[in-house]
């Protein structure tokens, strides 16, 4: 009687383990393949088919920890505007992916060994064609560095998938870049707390080496972007050389003036000084006549 019952028990747990087995599959994320049941390995790539190949985002995530990388590529595959999850362990095996690889969008962690989250945004800055970026770190202090760098959002560790939804809403929204004349938000940091200003509210920009005071009706605020490339970026949307130091906002000129062969421009309560070489563009975009 003895063994049989023991017969009978090991018979159970068998079949216990069974069902285990084909629930957990049941359950297996929708973003999984057969190739990658287990998650990806530090260092390698996993390109994963999720939903319809004709519409949809072709996503590549990054991120040095197999946990982390493996829940992010599970919740955006989860996404029914997300079509395609390609995952990396690795900025520098990423960087060397998308020298041949097309995607919509990067989710990318900033602190990993070797090249950071921050170092692969500057690389893909450069592209001809960059694609847009959003940060998914633990880490809050690198807000501002990684809206200088353009990011299109930045989410904070643990993700939610709610939380997510909105960095692809995002995305979706900016494909293509900012239209002319669209509003942006900037971020600035003043006393270590990052918020965040309309570049529409902005009044004339102020070189200071390779960063720029944004100055505004409330106050000023120090980014880390050189000041050409603020004009290169804001020309659409009005802001224009006036001097080698200064940017002003077309929008608040509310006042132009020539004395003694010199021009100056009032925005807000304050007056600027504008150089020789840019007085006559200047005046003709605001469309004044020389006196």
């Amino acid at each position: 009687m003895e063994v049989s019952r023991g017969t009978s028990a090991a018979g159970a747990r068998h079949r216990s383990a069974s069902a285990d087995r084909r629930q957990h599959e049941r359950e297996e994320p929708p973003w999984r393949c057969r190739e990658a049941r287990a998650p990806p390995e530090r260092g390698t790539a996993v390109r994963v088919q999720t939903g319809d190949s004709m519409s949809g985002l072709h996503v590549l995530v990054i991120d040095d920890e197999p946990p982390a990388l493996d829940e992010l590529a599970y919740l955006l595959g989860k996404d029914p505007q997300i079509r395609e999850v390609t995952a990396s362990g690795s900025a520098t095996d990423a960087l060397r992916m998308l020298q041949d690889l097309d995607v919509d969008a990067v989710f990318l962690d900033i602190q990993m060994p070797g090249l950071t989250g921050l170092d692969l945004a500057q690389v893909l800055a450069r592209f001809k064609s960059p694609p847009p970026i959003v940060f998914v770190t633990a880490h809050e202090q690198h807000a501002v560095e990684a809206f200088d760098l353009r990011a299109v959002d930045y989410v904070l560790k643990p993700v939610r998938a709610e939380r997510l939804t909105e960095a692809i809403r995002r995305i979706v929204d900016r494909s293509g870049g900012p239209a002319p004349g669209t509003d942006e938000q900037i971020a600035v940091e003043r006393g270590g707390v990052t918020r965040f200003i309309n570049r529409s509210d902005i009044l004339h920009v102020e070189a200071h080496g390779d960063y720029a005071r944004l100055h505004t009706a409330e106050g000023s605020h120090l980014v880390r972007t050189p000041l050409h490339l603020l004009e290169e970026q804001w020309a659409p949307a009005g802001f224009v050389r006036i001097h080698r130091s200064s940017l002003v906002a077309l929008a608040h000129v509310v006042e132009v003036r020539m004395e003694s062969g010199r021009c100056t421009v009032r925005v807000g309560e304050t007056d600027l000084a504008v150089s020789r070489r840019h007085t006559r563009h200047l005046r003709e975009l605001l469309g004044r006549s020389q006196p």
